[in-house]
C-alpha cells in the first residue's frame, strides 16, 4: 500500500531506478516525478540529459545518492542524428540558425572518414548551453543572458562510432551510434564533424541507450513509475546499491571489516587500483573503497554507523 501523500515513508527507499526519460523534460523534472512516486526527498541523478534528449537516466534514492559519482563514471552509448549544412547557436535544433551551406557534396564515404577521425582521445570545448561551471556559474545561465565566454577544452574519449543511416541532400542527415566516455558532448561532436566536412552540422535527435552497466532495455517509463508508486511497489523496478555498482571490482568484507567500515576505519589494502565495491557476505554494499597511502580508504560508506556483522 502506498504511503499517503505528504507523509514521509517510515523506511525510505535506498536503491537505483533506471528511467527512460521522455523528450521535452529536464532531468530535474524526472527527479521531481521520482520524489513524488517514492514520497521522499532524497533523490538524485547520474548524468544529465538535455530536455530534447531521451533514454537512460540513472536515478539514485536514499543512501544510494552517495553513489552518484560512481554511477555516472562509466561509458555512455548514444543513438544520435545530425543535420549537415546548418549550424545553430546551441549546436542542436533548439537554437537559432547561424549558417546554411549546401551539403550535397557530402557522400557516405566522406562522412565515414570524418567520423573515424574522432575515434580515440580528443579535446572538446563544452557548449555554452552546458551545465559546466565557469566562475561559479553554470554556462547555460550565462547563455540565457546572451553571454559568450571562453571555455577550456576537455579531454574525452570516443570509443567507437558507427554510421547507421545517411540521407544525402542539401541538408543531409546522418544517424550514428557513438560509445564515449563520461563528459562527452554529442552535440559538440556533431558540430565538429560538420566543421571537418566543411558544411557545418547540428544535432537533431539524441537517445542514450546505455550508461555504464545500465541499459534502456531495463529502464521504466514515467507512466510505469507512477503506477508502481501508487501501488507502493517501486521495489519491483529498484536495483539494490550493490547491484547498481556491479561493474566495479568487489571485495567481500570479513566480520571485523564490516565493523571497521561502520566506524569509517581504514582496512587492509586491496592491492588493486581504482574504486572497489566492498560487500558483506550477503552481497549488501557496505562502501566504496580505494587504496591510498598503504591502506584501503573509504570513499563513501553506506553501512549504518556502529553496525556489526
Amino acid at each position: 500500500m502506498a504511503t499517503p501523500k505528504g507523509n514521509p515513508p517510515k523506511n525510505p527507499i535506498d536503491g537505483v531506478l533506471v528511467i527512460d526519460k521522455p523528450v521535452g523534460m529536464t532531468s530535474h523534472d524526472v527527479i521531481s516525478r521520482v520524489r513524488r512516486a517514492a514520497n521522499q526527498k532524497k533523490v538524485g541523478h547520474a548524468g544529465t540529459l538535455d530536455p530534447d534528449a531521451t533514454g537512460v537516466l540513472v536515478v539514485a534514492l536514499g543512501r544510494a545518492t552517495r553513489l552518484v559519482p560512481y554511477l555516472q563514471a562509466g561509458r555512455k552509448t548514444y543513438d544520435a542524428r545530425m543535420r549537415l549544412g546548418v549550424t545553430t547557436s546551441t549546436l542542436d535544433a533548439a537554437g537559432e540558425v547561424l549558417t546554411t551551406t549546401d551539403a550535397s557534396g557530402v557522400d557516405e564515404p566522406h562522412l565515414c572518414e570524418a567520423l573515424k577521425r574522432f575515434v580515440g582521445e580528443i579535446e572538446q570545448i563544452p557548449p555554452m548551453v552546458s551545465a559546466v561551471k565557469i566562475d561559479g556559474e553554470r554556462l547555460y545561465a550565462k547563455a540565457r543572458r546572451g553571454e559568450e565566454v571562453d571555455r577550456p577544452a576537455r579531454r574525452v574519449t570516443i570509443h567507437d562510432i558507427v554510421l547507421e543511416d545517411f540521407v544525402a541532400g542539401p541538408q543531409a542527415e546522418a544517424e550514428f551510434l557513438v560509445t564515449c566516455s563520461a563528459g562527452t558532448y554529442v552535440r559538440s561532436l556533431a558540430a565538429d564533424v560538420g566543421e571537418v566536412l566543411g558544411v557545418g552540422a547540428h544535432l537533431i535527435a539524441l537517445r542514450r541507450l546505455a550508461s555504464g552497466s545500465f541499459s534502456v532495455e531495463q529502464a521504466i517509463d514515467l507512466d510505469t513509475l507512477a503506477e508502481l508508486g501508487e501501488r507502493g511497489a517501486l521495489s519491483e523496478a529498484l536495483l539494490s546499491p550493490g547491484a547498481a555498482v556491479s561493474d566495479y571490482d568487489t571485495r567481500i568484507a570479513t566480520p571485523d571489516e564490516v565493523t571497521a567500515t561502520s566506524f569509517g576505519q581504514a582496512l587492509e589494502p586491496t592491492g588493486r587500483t581504482g574504486p572497489i565495491a566492498l560487500l558483506d557476505e550477503q552481497g549488501t554494499l557496505l562502501a566504496m573503497i580505494e587504496d591510498r597511502d598503504g591502506r584501503a580508504r573509504h570513499l563513501v560508506v553506506l553501512a549504518p554507523a556502529g553496525a556489526q556483522s
